[in-house]
């Protein structure tokens, strides 16, 4: 996949612009749905990522594009539920995270990108 982030809050991903979090999972692309991780913002100051959303955890390794500036929060549950499931967790901030995305093919990798801070 061909993924770039343009600036703060806008990434590319073949082509098609995006200014929300999204997941890609097998060459698709769909729109992150934090809300199962909304109850969990006071604790962390933001919506971290956790276990409680749809994770793709169909490809060996799951990048996470953390934002611009490295900030969302990864719960240490999603990181055990990884390991149960034998997926290693790349986390890095997103401008990283696309240029990953663009050296591994669908099957390879999975992704959560956020887009802002």
């Amino acid at each position: 996949m061909d993924a770039k982030l343009i600036s703060f809050g806008l990434i590319e991903i073949d082509g098609r612009r995006f200014d929300r979090d999204v997941v890609l999972e097998g060459g698709n692309v769909r729109r992150r749905k934090k809300k199962p991780s909304k109850s969990y913002r006071d604790r962390y100051g933001h919506t971290p990522l956790s276990a409680d959303e749809e994770i793709p955890w169909s490809a060996p390794q799951l990048i996470v594009g953390t934002g611009a500036g490295g900030q969302l929060p990864i719960m240490p549950e999603l990181y055990q539920e990884a390991q149960r499931r034998g997926v290693e967790v790349v986390a890095v901030p997103t401008e990283e995270a696309c240029r990953m995305l663009s050296r591994v093919g669908p099957q390879d990798a999975a992704a959560v990108i956020h887009v802002t801070c």
